[in-house]
């Protein structure tokens, strides 16, 4: 072997591509979808008619998610980090008072999700428990900024704690079994920020 051959540099690994815009959109089509059917049918839909509804082919839907637990799992991650991305884009076009409650009322949907899959979290994809440490971290980092924009601002009481907020929603709805809490969560989420804004407010 010549020593050109030798010294030769083995050809670089190309970058890997970024997912095609086409199938950001059906991914988020899916997910989107799997969380409206999973509420309305229930876990047990079908992954066929979850493709139908999307209106793409069960293929595409295998491409994404190769289990029914990739997509459940999926579904939860998506809609603790729109959870938590909602902070941000809520502090941007809402006084941080005003955006804190918005989010606490989002909150709302994001259990009423949590509530129907929580069972395949534990049976399907074995308790998950990194999954809960992720949504943990995500929805307390962002509990603490909007706790922190609204006391800054004065729009909340200045002793207002973030985990305790959280605490508080969490028991208003994942904590309410009857068959209407979402509208008793809603409402003592209004009666929460009237205590958070204080005296004053």
């Amino acid at each position: 072997m010549s020593g050109e051959a030798k010294g030769a540099a083995k050809p670089a690994k190309p970058p890997a591509r970024k997912p095609r815009a086409d199938a950001r959109r059906n991914r988020e089509l899916l997910l989107k979808t799997a969380k409206a059917a999973f509420t309305d049918v229930g876990l047990d839909v079908s992954l066929d008619e979850i493709a139908r509804r999307a209106g793409v082919g069960i293929g595409t839907l295998y491409r994404h998610f190769p289990t029914r637990g990739a997509l459940v799992e999926a579904v939860y991650r998506h809609g603790v980090d729109e959870l938590a991305g909602a902070a941000t884009r809520l502090l941007a076009s809402l006084s941080p008072g005003a955006a804190l409650h918005e989010w606490m009322r989002l909150f709302v949907d994001y259990i009423a999700t949590k509530k129907v899959i929580a069972p395949a979290l534990g049976s399907t994809i074995g308790g998950a428990p990194e999954l809960k440490a992720y949504s943990v971290a995500k929805l307390s980092d962002a509990a603490a900024l909007l706790v922190a924009r609204a006391r800054a601002s004065g729009d909340i009481r200045a002793d207002v704690d973030p985990d305790d907020l959280l605490r508080a929603v969490f028991g208003f709805t994942y904590g309410n079994a009857k068959p209407n809490w979402r509208a008793s969560a809603l409402r003592l989420i209004d009666i929460l920020m009237d205590g958070l804004r204080g005296p004053s407010g």
